[in-house]
């Protein structure tokens, strides 16, 4: 099989790790040759219940029996995304008259959310962080300001300017020219930087003064990751337009941008249909989503992602970890060199645990496990960590 993955499928990197996966439960992964593998990756953040949940597997068998794709978004009433919606809606009182767009993934969102800016403010200038990662679809790309992946595919989208993340001066650079400023709330790629001293709730007020709109990004913190449903109901800082993706379907490919009623209402007139897409809202997915959500806010996963951080944090107790950045199961180790953390990675991965990198800090080893780990499988892989990193200090002690 990984013969013809490299054969027949597009890759992304020249050495991707290859796995072969035959089946996963729970917080493991198995291979065709019977290997297990205790997952702190969950398909970057993707598979928040872990994988195959019971309550999501039955809403997507159950929904695949009654229909699949029947029409493009916005067209026909489905039971999966108008009940979807509106609980979504009852979760986020912060967002008046709250209405969502239904999308396939995290970067389409973005795609949206921009395009709803220029609309409703009539400007064009965008402004986001350095260091930033919103996507790879050409508006997602353009937010970027990280010249090696950008240049390749230029010419990009214009009028994007970029300020530092917890840069309170640069704020002065958002001006009455600036339809949206576009943040993560917290920084993904970066390292999992988080926001400092009201960081967030002074961009929101320099949006409000300018009449720019605040598009923050939840794609890798929301549902539950941070302990609570999304990241930004702990910075006092409502955005005018909500992205999500990735962790919202356990596991199904989907993503979303969430607005008041008075905002998102633009996107259907002057033009019509001002965004489109064909299998925004599918009902499998959005069933998978739905059980997600239910599931999140019923059990007792978002309170303990709190507790589980701080086993992570106690467990991991190491000369080699520098830092552990983020916030309850959105997890960095900083370690010293990026020739540790690529050993790291790979000899976890013979040692049957799966990490991950980010994409900007070459130093930092990615831990977002299942809001569903155990305890017991934290200390599991925690204790694999830590022998790795003193075989390779012993090592370089030689």
């Amino acid at each position: 099989m990984k013969e013809n993955f490299l054969k027949y499928q597009a890759q992304t990197t020249p050495h991707p790790l290859g796995l072969e996966i035959k089946n996963a439960k729970g917080s493991y992964i198995y291979s065709v040759q019977e290997k297990a593998y205790l997952d702190f990756i969950a398909g970057v953040s993707a598979c928040s219940l872990g994988h195959c949940h019971p309550a999501v597997v039955k809403a997507i068998q159950e929904q695949a029996a009654q229909y699949l794709h029947v029409m493009v978004y916005g067209e026909f009433a489905q039971e999966p995304a108008v009940a979807y919606s509106q609980l979504l809606a009852e979760k986020l009182p912060e967002i008046p008259n709250a209405k969502t767009y239904l999308v396939n993934s995290g970067t389409e969102a973005i795609e949206g959310a921009l395009k709803l800016a220029r609309r409703a403010t009539g400007r064009q200038e965008i402004i986001a962080a350095k260091s930033a990662y919103h996507g790879n679809t050409m508006g997602s790309l353009s937010l970027m300001d990280y010249e090696e992946r950008q240049a390749p595919f230029r010419p990009l989208i214009p009028n994007i300017n970029h300020i530092s993340f917890n840069q309170f001066t640069d704020l002065e650079k958002i001006t009455s020219k600036t339809a949206a400023v576009v943040l993560e709330t917290i920084q993904g790629g970066a390292g999992f930087i988080l926001p400092k001293d009201n960081y967030l709730e002074t961009v929101k007020k320099r949006c409000q003064e300018v009449g720019a709109l605040l598009i923050l990004d939840e794609i890798q913190p929301g549902f539950g990751r941070t302990g609570s449903l999304f990241a930004f109901q702990q910075y006092n800082c409502v955005p005018d337009i909500l992205v999500i993706g990735k962790g919202m379907a356990g596991g199904m490919p989907a993503g979303a941008f969430v607005a008041s009623a008075e905002l998102m209402n633009l996107l259907s007139n002057n033009p019509a249909m001002g965004h489109i897409t064909t299998f925004g809202g599918n009902p499998v997915i959005a069933a998978a989503a739905l059980a997600t959500l239910k599931e999140v806010n019923q059990g007792d996963w978002m309170q303990k992602t709190l507790e589980k951080e701080k086993h992570f944090r106690d467990q991991l107790q190491h000369p080699l970890i520098k830092e552990i950045r983020g916030k309850g199961l959105m997890l960095a180790l900083i370690l010293p060199s990026e020739e540790i953390t690529n050993q790291l990675i790979l000899k976890a991965k013979e040692k049957g645990l799966l990490l991950f990198w980010l994409l900007f800090e070459k130093k930092a080893v990615r831990i977002t496990p299942p809001l569903t780990i155990s305890e017991e499988e934290i200390t599991e892989g925690c204790a694999i960590i830590c022998q790795i990193l003193t075989e390779i200090q012993n090592n370089f002690d030689c």
